[in-house]
């Protein structure tokens, strides 16, 4: 047998066409894949709208069982009888039909069941709030909240889901009516990229700059986390639920309460009261001082801050202006221009943080362009970009917080002030 020769080096590696067209095709199968996993992560049925979101007064789960000569009376007569539980539900004084016929916008059917002579439903009934509240007076006049990020999570099975797919949980508060809670819920649907910027995940950061980018986008001043943790003691049996109530970045403990439902069937009903437990305690909250927003999510915000946090953050701030003098001092500078006067000291450089309006990829590269080329500016780096919202960035300037507004109002932004922070915009 004759021995066998070594391999050509175009045998080893194939160069034909055939090779070369498979080879791309396979590439390009991988790129495709890669952004079909990429749209995957916000792609599908994920979001459920809030769908209630009058600002009038609804009051639900009004039962009736009411009797009369035919359907249609049974059915009027308990719609009347509705009516006036859930008036005296909301402390209304003493009126007639006749005129809280006037008050009702809307009867919302819950379940019903009607029969020849007879009627039994639970019912909801929704009040026009404008002409309510003459008879209501400042009980429902309070002062609400300021705009409050809601976050529902739902655990179940030793998962967190918050808008990844959709729950029982995120139904239940997109249901919800906040017409007459003080509270100013801003409910994302889920739909589109909620379910990147508002998981179980950032539930747990703690960045303010984190948290600013994103409250931002929402329109929120702060936040709040309503946990549900679903625990099901055999299939179609009991479900157990455990509901904590938790607000602000550094996620604090308001309460927490414990409900069953009978079956899965009745999880529904369990979890819109649990929801209206919930802003009960939200309420609560809110009138002996708790839910206040966070000063430090708030750009310029007058808010005392805690003396340990505000001694940190000088701390810090100190540190970095020294550091970013020690290293400007080492630079050689070599100015072409004769001095014809006394040599003015180069003025300190300090770190600064400046938000700035990002609505598309171009915004974010025309600002950063900008900033760097304002007079003073040592070195710009970005601490969080958010495109379509506000993004974040560090600058070292030679010079003082109004000098670096004055020179960026020159180069033509709209400049807000805050402390030891600016806000630039076009």
């Amino acid at each position: 047998m004759s021995p066998s020769l070594p391999l050509s080096r175009r045998d080893a590696t194939p160069d034909r066409p055939l090779f070369r067209h498979l080879g791309g095709a396979i590439l390009a199968l991988a790129l495709l894949g890669g952004g079909y996993a990429l749209l995957a992560q916000v792609a599908g049925d994920r979001g459920i709208a809030p769908t209630a979101a009058s600002a009038d007064i609804e009051v639900r789960g009004i039962t009736v069982d009411v009797t009369a000569d035919s359907a249609e009376e049974a059915r009027a007569k308990g719609w009347r009888e509705a009516q006036r539980k859930a008036w005296d539900k909301i402390k209304g004084p003493k009126i007639s039909d006749s005129q809280l016929d006037g008050l009702v916008s809307a009867v919302v059917i819950e379940r019903e069941r009607l029969g020849p002579r007879r009627y039994i439903a639970t019912l909801g009934v929704v009040f026009d709030r404008q002409r309510a509240a003459a008879w209501l007076g400042g009980a429902q006049q309070a002062t609400r909240s300021a705009p409050m990020l809601l976050i529902p999570v739902e655990i179940s099975g030793g998962t967190y889901i918050t808008f990844e797919q959709r729950n029982p949980w995120q139904r239940a508060w997109a249901e919800f009516n906040p017409g007459s809670s003080r509270i100013d819920y801003v409910r994302p649907s889920g739909a589109g990229g909620d379910s990147l910027l508002v998981n179980f995940g950032q539930t747990g950061r703690h960045s303010r700059a984190w948290w600013r980018s994103t409250l931002d986008q929402y329109g929120a001043a702060d936040v709040l986390t309503s946990f549900a943790r679903l625990d099901y003691q055999f299939p179609g049996g009991p479900v157990s639920g455990t509901f904590t109530a938790r607000y602000g970045p550094d996620d604090k403990l308001l309460d927490s309460f414990t409900m069953t439902a009978a079956g899965p069937d009745a999880l529904p009903d369990m979890l819109s009261r649990a929801v209206e437990r919930m802003d009960t305690i939200f309420t609560a909250a809110l009138e002996s001082g708790k839910l206040r927003p966070d000063p430090t999510l708030r750009l310029g915000g007058s808010g005392v801050i805690d003396p340990a946090l505000q001694r940190l953050i000088e701390i810090g701030r100190a540190a970095r202006e020294r550091a970013a003098a020690e290293a400007a001092a080492g630079v050689a500078r070599i100015d072409s221009q004769p001095v014809t006067g006394e040599a003015t000291a180069e003025a300190a450089v300090r770190s600064i943080v400046v938000q700035f309006a990002t609505p598309d990829a171009g915004a974010f590269d025309g600002a950063l362009g900008a900033v760097r080329g304002t007079p003073g500016v040592r070195g710009v780096g970005v601490t969080s970009t958010a495109i379509g919202g506000t993004s974040v960035m560090s600058v070292s300037y030679a010079g003082s917080l109004e000098e670096l507004a004055a020179a960026l109002e020159a180069r033509g932004f709209n400049v807000r002030r805050g402390a030891n922070a600016l806000a630039i915009s076009r």
